[in-house]
């Protein structure tokens, strides 16, 4: 799979939203997502999922008739892994921030989406970000990360409905602080 092809894919709010949940389920129907994200309209899903199958990012993993309809169920490309995978063996500096830099741009997308609608309430909606320096071991910091993870898992089975709207929480662990007088 084109490396350029997932990193546009996860730099979109949108197919980074589809993504996340293909990845979460295995697999999933163009129905699954619709009834998942109701807020994107058919033809733009159909689209988008057509355009990552075309781009090599999804594979169908399956079809079925659905009253005289072929129904097909998507799944992330079986190489995704395996990609992430090379680029932390070969440690590649270069591709790493591309991945982060298309990371950011959806996520800033995200925002300005917000930003721009009418009526908004920062405290009500629960948006927000933060910062917090810490002095950590690698050991610490997966540790912690850990159990940010373990206290995710409940909100991360919820469905939609009600009162409960999407949010996306985005934990971000930047590189570590050269030392003075260290050289990189």
């Amino acid at each position: 799979m084109p490396i350029d092809s997932l990193l546009s894919s996860l730099g979109n709010p949108l197919r980074a939203k589809l993504l996340l949940e293909i990845h979460a389920r295995g697999q999933a129907t163009a129905k699954q997502l619709g009834e998942r994200f109701y807020d994107i309209p058919q033809p733009t899903l159909y689209r988008h999922l057509k355009r990552m199958h075309e781009e090599g990012v999804l594979r169908v993993a399956g079809e079925r008739r659905v009253r005289g309809t072929l129904e097909k169920a998507y799944a992330l490309q079986d190489d995704l892994e395996a990609g992430v995978q090379e680029m932390l063996q070969k440690n590649d500096g270069e591709l790493y921030l591309r991945l982060f830099t298309q990371y950011m741009l959806g996520v800033a997308a995200e925002f300005q989406e917000y930003a721009a609608r009418p009526g908004i309430d920062i405290l009500r909606d629960g948006s927000g970000f933060t910062l917090a320096p810490v002095y950590a071991t690698t050991e610490e910091l997966t540790k912690t990360l850990t159990q940010i993870g373990a206290l995710l898992q409940p909100l991360l089975a919820n469905e939609p409905g009600g009162e409960r709207r999407l949010h996306n929480l985005c934990i971000i662990t930047t590189p570590p602080k050269a030392k003075p007088n260290e050289k990189e």
